[in-house]
């Protein structure tokens, strides 16, 4: 442990002890000698302003504490982070990076120089190979990185939102008035859960379809989480709505070893059948996400109930095949 973590670690652990922290902890937590503990010490103290009291009456030959009120107020200058954090912190940038194509890429782009050199200090000017993480997005749709700092800054900021939604389902653009509830990440793109004024309800709009977005003076009306969770996480996938289903899927033996370790949905129940094959039933909404993700296992998946979802899955089998007749 080099000087920098060793600093960061005795602020850390003065920061939360209650009582002097007795010497002979200290330097086994730091791993380091009596002497250098002094210097580590005197350091924080006189370098970086410290609220360090010593304890000569402590356990064994002393310890030392933060003063009590003024230690509750005490924070490290500038960013402090261990060699673990700053490796998260980094693959994290890298994740965020690739699965979102970009965004918000320039203004973490510091951040991230930051990182590095920090990292390189610790590692004796060693580089980390961030390359050898990979991230690879599936499905990543294209999106314009103003549109999302402007939809992200309102959603933080609690502020009203207006834009021009271009809707995929419809093709037909409207303009919205909303009250932005929070940003979802699903799938590897970026959803808009909001409060539309006009059609006073809850919407959720693709980011990559806003146009034109412009935050508003007016603050957002914040509706309740546990009424969010209801409206948009109840049923299977992005669409929202409260369940009019549960489907029950039987999937093969052989696809079994993937789906039992699946997460379909928080409400989900599953099962072993005797045979080896694998039972999920799932509460939905709108069939069409999740007739998308059955159908995607094709001969080792189907549906057994409701009649009318199995039905559905049966028309797209048959226009599916009727493409390739002839």
């Amino acid at each position: 442990m080099d000087r920098y973590e060793r600093t960061l670690a005795l602020h850390r652990l003065l920061k939360a002890a209650r009582y002097p922290v007795p010497l002979a902890r200290l330097m086994d937590e730091l791993g380091c000698s009596r002497a250098t503990l002094y210097r580590d010490v005197a350091f924080l103290r006189d370098a970086l302003g410290a609220p360090i009291e010593s304890d000569a009456a402590g356990e064994g030959d002393g310890g030392f504490r933060y003063d009590q009120k003024e230690g509750e107020r005490f924070e490290l200058p500038g960013l402090w982070l261990n060699s673990d954090e700053l490796h998260a912190l980094l693959a994290t940038h890298q994740l965020l990076d690739r699965t979102g194509s970009g965004v918000l890429s320039s203004a973490l782009a510091p951040l991230r120089g930051r990182i590095e050199s920090l990292l390189a200090r610790q590692a004796g000017g060693k580089r980390w190979p961030m390359e050898r993480v990979r991230v690879i997005g599936s499905y990543v749709r294209r999106r314009d990185e103003v549109a999302f700092r402007v939809v992200a800054g309102a959603v933080l900021e609690r502020r009203r939102l207006a834009f021009d939604y271009l809707a995929r389902s419809t093709n037909e653009q409207s303009h919205r008035q909303v009250s932005p509830q929070r940003l979802t990440h699903y799938r590897d793109n970026w959803y808009l859960d909001a409060w539309d004024h006009e059609r006073e309800g809850l919407r959720s709009f693709s980011v990559d379809r806003i146009q034109h977005a412009r935050v508003q003076d007016a603050l957002a009306l914040d509706i309740p989480e546990a009424e969010l969770d209801q409206h948009f996480a109840s049923s299977y996938g992005i669409f929202s709505g409260s369940p009019k289903g549960t489907a029950t899927i039987v999937f093969s033996a052989k696809a079994a070893r993937w789906v039992a370790d699946e997460h379909w949905h928080s409400k989900q129940e599953g099962r072993f059948l005797p045979d080896g094959r694998y039972q999920l039933r799932i509460p939905y909404s709108n069939a069409k996400e999740l007739l998308m993700d059955v159908l995607r296992y094709g001969a080792d998946a189907q549906i057994t109930e409701p009649e009318s979802l199995r039905q559905q899955a049966k028309s797209l089998l048959q226009l599916a095949l009727s493409a390739y007749e002839g």
